[in-house]
C-alpha cells in the first residue's frame, strides 16, 4: 500500500504524533496504514545485544526489567516522554520517527493562516530566521539521541526490500526532510549492540515535569575497563537542531589517549567541547541563550551519573521526576 501512493500514504503506529498534527491540518495523507496488528512489530528479543520492534509500546519498555540494567539511558528516556496515558499508546519506532517542532509550527491552522502559514506547512518563510532558506524546526525525539550514543542501527522495509543503517544516518539537519526514511518504508525495529562494559545516561531540560518535549538534551554512554578507565564514549545532544547532534570533539576528550578516568576536571572540559556543537534556535521554550548554557550543565550532569556520584537531587531538580 505504501508503494502504491507513498506521496499520499503515511503509517499510523499509536497515533500520539500524527493525529494530533492532521487535527491542526499539518499533516493531510489521503490515506493511513495502521501497523498495530502486525506482531512482528511488537517484540523484544535480548540475544546478547538488544533488539526492540518499532511497535513495541513505551509503557513496555518502562516495564522491562532487564532492559532498564542493560541499556539505562534508554530507560531513563523513555520514562520521560510525556505521560503515562500517552507511553501506553506511543511506540519507539514512533518516537524515533516524530515530527520536528516550532512555535510558529505547533498552532492551529487559524493561528498558521493568520501569519501566511511558514516554510515547513504551506508558506515559503522561515519565521524562526527569515533569511534562512530552509526549515529550522527542532528535533524534539527523546529516544534517537540516546539510541545514537548507544551506537544502535535500525531495520528499514519496504515493498523494494529492506535496508540497515544507524541511528545517526536516519536523520539530517533540516527541520522539513528531517528524516532519510522514504515515504514507502517501515521502521520495524531497532538492534542496540551489547553494552558489556557501556554505561549510559539521559537528561533532559523542560518546563514541566510531565508531557513536555524536551527544549534540550543529553545521551552519554561511556565504555570503562575493570579499571575504571575509558575505553570509548558518545555524546549525543537533542533539540538543539533539526537532527540530534553527535558531539565528536567530547567523546574525544573523554577517551583522551587511553585510560583516563572522570575526573572533575575532564567532565568539565568535556561539558565545553560539547557547548561548541550546540546550535539551539529560537524556535521553542525557553530563550535560546540560556538553553545553549544548559547543555553544558546536561552533558556534566550526565557524566557525573556515569561515575557513580549520587545525582538524585539534580535529577528531581532538572527532570522533575524521580527516575
Amino acid at each position: 500500500m505504501l508503494a502504491e501512493a507513498p506521496a499520499h500514504t503515511m503509517i499510523l503506529a499509536g497515533g500520539t504524533d500524527l493525529l494530533p498534527n492532521m487535527k491542526r491540518r499539518q499533516q493531510t495523507p489521503k490515506r493511513l496504514v495502521g501497523l498495530r496488528d502486525i506482531h512482528g512489530l511488537r517484540d523484544v528479543r535480548h540475544d546478547g545485544g538488544l533488539t526492540i520492534g518499532a511497535g513495541v509500546t513505551l509503557t513496555s519498555i518502562v516495564r522491562d526489567e532487564r532492559l532498564r540494567h542493560s541499556c539505562a539511558g534508554l530507560w531513563q528516556s523513555v520514562m520521560q516522554i510525556a505521560t503515562p496515558h500517552l507511553r501506553n499508546m506511543g511506540t519507539i519506532g514512533g518516537n524515533l520517527c516524530l515530527d520536528t517542532r516550532c512555535t510558529y509550527y505547533d498552532q492551529s491552522l487559524e493561528w498558521r493562516q493568520a501569519i501566511g502559514y511558514c516554510m515547513k506547512k504551506d508558506g515559503e518563510t522561515c519565521w524562526v530566521a527569515t533569511s534562512s532558506p530552509k526549515c529550522l524546526a527542532v528535533s524534539s525525539t527523546d529516544t534517537a539521541p540516546m539510541l545514537q550514543a548507544l551506537g544502535a542501527r535500525v531495520r528499514l522495509v519496504s515493498a523494494a526490500g529492506d535496508r540497515t543503517i544507524g541511528v545517526e544516518e536516519l536523520y539530517q539537519n533540516d527541520g522539513m526532510h528531517y528524516l532519510t526514511r522514504r515515504p514507502d518504508e517501515i521502521l520495524t525495529s531497532i538492534l542496540v549492540p551489547d553494552q558489556t562494559g557501556w554505561r549510559s545516561a539521559y537528561w533532559k531540560l523542560r518546563r514541566r515535569g510531565s508531557f513536555d518535549f524536551p527544549v534540550a538534551s543529553v545521551g552519554a554512554a561511556i565504555k570503562f575497563d575493570v579499571r575504571g578507565h575509558i575505553l570509548d564514549a558518545r555524546v549525543v545532544l537533542g533539540a538543539v537542531a533539526s537532527r540530534p547532534m553527535t558531539s565528536i570533539k567530547a567523546a574525544t576528550r573523554l577517551v583522551g589517549d587511553g585510560g583516563q578516568t572522570l575526573t572533575d576536571d575532564l567532565i568539565a572540559a568535556t561539558a565545553d567541547a560539547a557547548y561548541d556543537v550546540a546550535k539551539p534556535m529560537d524556535n521553542t521554550d525557553y530563550g535560546l541563550v540560556w538553553r545553549k548554557k544548559m547543555v553544558k550543565a546536561l552533558v556534566s550532569y550526565a557524566l557525573r551519573e556515569l561515575r557513580g556520584d549520587d545525582v538524585s537531587e539534580l535529577r528531581l531538580k532538572i527532570a522533575r521526576q524521580v527516575l
